[in-house]
């Protein structure tokens, strides 16, 4: 009888002992099965996962520098401070026309107000490409202002390509946050 008591407890070592253990490399293509939290939004609270638009609508902006800038209810064009755009494109969204207008309204009849167009880029790329596709997209909002009839010396623009992300990853969400170019108002 204790031979057998012996066998079993040898029996259910075994089985535990197999049902703890861990993949081998060779098993690096079956981990794609699994349950894995997304890399990008595990942490990250609900209001981190909203998208710019919906961040202005919450959150009361204040920009690097300190400066509020013009005074703007949430939902209000003059409340967007962050514009994005597609992949490898300096081209501004027709969706953004409204704000960058009422921000260059806004410096027109406040010719002592001056700005910084900062341009940023996801981090595909080069960092020569993504300095240059970020300063497209800082001269694409400045030429839309300038037309309204903003004055040259009330905009500057600088390029931070990929130096200054918003999100982290490789997510299409992340990328698609760092393409962008910020106002600021300047003192």
């Amino acid at each position: 009888m204790n031979l057998f008591r012996l066998f079993s407890l040898f029996i259910l070592i075994g089985l535990f002992s197999a049902c703890s253990s861990t993949p081998e490399k060779n098993d690096a293509d079956n981990l794609g099965a699994l349950s894995v939290p997304d890399a990008n939004t595990q942490g990250l609270s609900e209001l981190d996962r909203l998208d710019g638009s919906q961040l202005t609508e919450i959150l009361p902006y204040e920009d690097n520098y300190g400066v509020q800038g013009p005074a703007a209810e949430p939902g209000e064009p003059l409340s967007v401070r962050v514009f994005y755009f597609d992949f490898d494109s300096s081209q501004v969204r027709p969706a953004d026309y409204e704000a960058i207008n009422a921000h260059a309204d806004y410096l027109i009849s406040n010719p002592d107000s001056r700005i910084s167009l900062e341009g940023h880029t996801d981090s595909l790329g080069s960092r020569e490409y993504n300095i240059a596709l970020g300063e497209q997209r800082a001269k694409s909002v400045a030429k839309m202002m300038r037309l309204r009839g903003v004055a040259d010396r009330q905009i500057q623009t600088v390029s931070y390509g990929e130096e200054k992300p918003v999100a982290f990853g490789n997510a299409e969400y992340a990328l698609s946050q760092n393409r962008r170019v910020e106002i600021i108002y300047l003192r």
